[in-house]
């Protein structure tokens, strides 16, 4: 293996690890914690980074492995509705930052296209899972779920991942170009 792939490895593990930790940081300020998205932001650094294959990865795993080890989020509807969610920003953002111009603007409108995608996915998986359960799954939820309650990690998401991704690639941390 090459180690270029070894690097693409190892950050693509540093972002789950920081997908796992991160909510508990977030966690500490209970009224907004979960509204921030915290493993939202790992998948989609992941693709910026190490590419679509690592950032798709590391988004499926990383809500499924913390529901698992940590009993949160929950499995059902929960981590797998965000596993998929997860690996649409991760895969999205990195098979559009290889395939835009390696402008600053185009980190905007990956990141953009990455959020509605993923939300996309997210719906589609929920809308799913209330069929096999025979629960609703409304417009209403969907609102509150997609948007209203995410306001604060969208926000958080707009500002912080571009400043992130120009201060990693400015840095030569970047590998999804590669």
């Amino acid at each position: 293996m090459d180690s270029q792939r070894v690097r693409k490895f190892t950050y693509a593990a540093l972002y789950l690890a920081i997908a796992m930790v991160l909510p508990f940081v977030t966690g500490q300020v209970p009224q907004i914690g979960s509204m921030l998205l915290p493993m939202h932001i790992p998948a989609i650094l992941c693709g910026f980074m190490c590419g679509w294959q690592f950032g798709l990865a590391v988004g499926f795993i990383a809500p499924l492995l913390r529901s698992v080890t940590f009993g949160m989020p929950p499995m059902i509807p929960t981590a797998i509705a965000m596993a998929f969610e997860l690996a649409v920003y991760g895969g999205m953002s990195g098979w559009l930052r290889q395939r835009l111009p390696d402008k600053k603007a185009m980190i905007y409108v990956v990141l953009l296209i990455s959020m509605i995608a993923g939300r996309a996915a997210w719906t589609a998986v929920r809308i799913f899972l209330a069929g096999l359960s025979v629960s609703e799954f409304s417009w209403k939820l969907f609102l509150s779920g997609a948007i209203l309650d995410a306001v604060p990690g969208i926000i958080l998401q707009l500002v912080l991942i571009p400043i992130l991704v120009m201060t990693m690639e400015q840095a030569g941390l970047s590998l999804s170009r590669n």
